[in-house]
């Protein structure tokens, strides 16, 4: 697997996403304003992996401010905290990453700026390592609900790329494939920036499990085929209720699983959760620049000046969902009370 994010010396290496598969590329993040910029503009992208690309970015961040006085320290601190913060609205795991740093940084009042540093850049390590192995939790925990031989539909990338590493969604279908089940994996392309072509497969591809790449429109023909066995996919907030964020054209794919009775299930680690939200309706939407719907690798491919609409997420009910899987086990119906009885563990 190649790792989406890593910390060497003073700086923040980031896989640039944008462009995979022709080129392994990484970015090099000097300073806080790039690892920002890094994440608005999708070079390093998913849920998991933002967060800790938000921790790593203030423990940069935190690194240059030149003081020795707390107050001061703390001040500008908290400034960099809420420019990382609005990168992106809708992952939650964003905000999660900033608030536990903020809590560092605001319990250690009374050390050395210098201790404070070194304590941020040790817990946004220790984020990525947890990550890898929250994953892999979540893939042992889903390897339980996949079948031999299984066909397994997935939306977008949610692996290795979206994550410190293994994969949320992938994750599942890794663990699966080195339990010997057999399985083949069916990946929507995922328009408009098509991160299950570039992306997906191209993880798939690495690992040699056989995957079949099909438009996303495709999917709700070859599900009433009789051809997908089961739906996973990742998510970057799911509310109290069980209603899950995730990529754009994850909701018809749910609600095209539920009239064809196949199992529809949604991998995600616990820190993906809003308990302060009730419902989806309530998570925000990223509407993204409509230049990437009528764009393709730079090029042009709708009428010069047509308007286009570009939601990057939409919401899936909770009522479409058979089970959410996470690091702590799976969780089913009724969502509302399940949840919060797993989160308490």
């Amino acid at each position: 697997m190649i790792p989406a994010i890593t910390w060497e010396d003073n700086y923040i290496f980031l896989l640039d996403q944008r462009r995979l598969p022709r080129e392994k590329k990484r970015l090099v993040c000097s300073n806080i304003e790039e690892v920002i910029t890094a994440i608005r503009g999708m070079a390093i992208r998913g849920a998991p992996a933002i967060g800790v690309a938000a921790a790593m970015g203030l423990a940069l961040g935190a690194r240059s401010i030149e003081t020795n006085e707390y107050k001061t320290f703390h001040e500008k601190f908290l400034e960099m905290a809420r420019d990382i913060e609005l990168a992106r609205p809708t992952a939650v795991n964003l905000r999660w990453a900033v608030e536990h740093m903020k809590g560092i940084a605001r319990e250690m009042q009374g050390k050395s700026v210098d201790e404070i540093k070194e304590a941020l850049k040790r817990a946004s390590q220790d984020m990525l390592e947890r990550d890898v192995e929250i994953n892999r939790r979540i893939g042992e925990h889903g390897c339980t609900l996949v079948p031999d031989r299984a066909t397994i539909l997935t939306h977008c990338n949610a692996g290795a790329l979206a994550t410190a590493g293994y994969g949320t969604a992938l994750g599942v279908i890794r663990a699966a494939h080195e339990a010997g089940k057999g399985i083949h994996v069916m990946v929507d392309e995922t328009r408009p920036l098509l991160q299950g072509m570039r992306l997906t497969a191209f993880e798939l591809k690495e690992e040699e499990i056989p995957a079949t790449v099909i438009v996303d429109s495709a999917a709700g023909y070859l599900m009433r085929k009789g051809a997908v066995d089961l739906v996973i996919i990742g998510a970057d907030r799911i509310a109290a209720n069980g209603d899950t964020a995730n990529k754009v054209g994850s909701y018809q794919l749910a609600v095209l699983a539920k009239e064809n009775r196949i199992p529809f299930y949604v991998a995600a680690p616990l820190s993906t959760f809003d308990l302060s939200l009730n419902r989806g309706d309530q998570i925000p939407i990223e509407e993204r620049d409509p230049e990437e719907v009528v764009t393709l690798d730079g090029h042009q491919i709708g009428p010069e000046g047509v308007k286009a609409l570009n939601p990057a997420f939409d919401i899936t009910p909770a009522k479409y969902l058979t089970a959410i899987i996470t690091e702590k086990g799976v969780i089913t119906p009724p969502f509302g009370k399940n949840i919060r009885r797993l989160a308490a563990k």
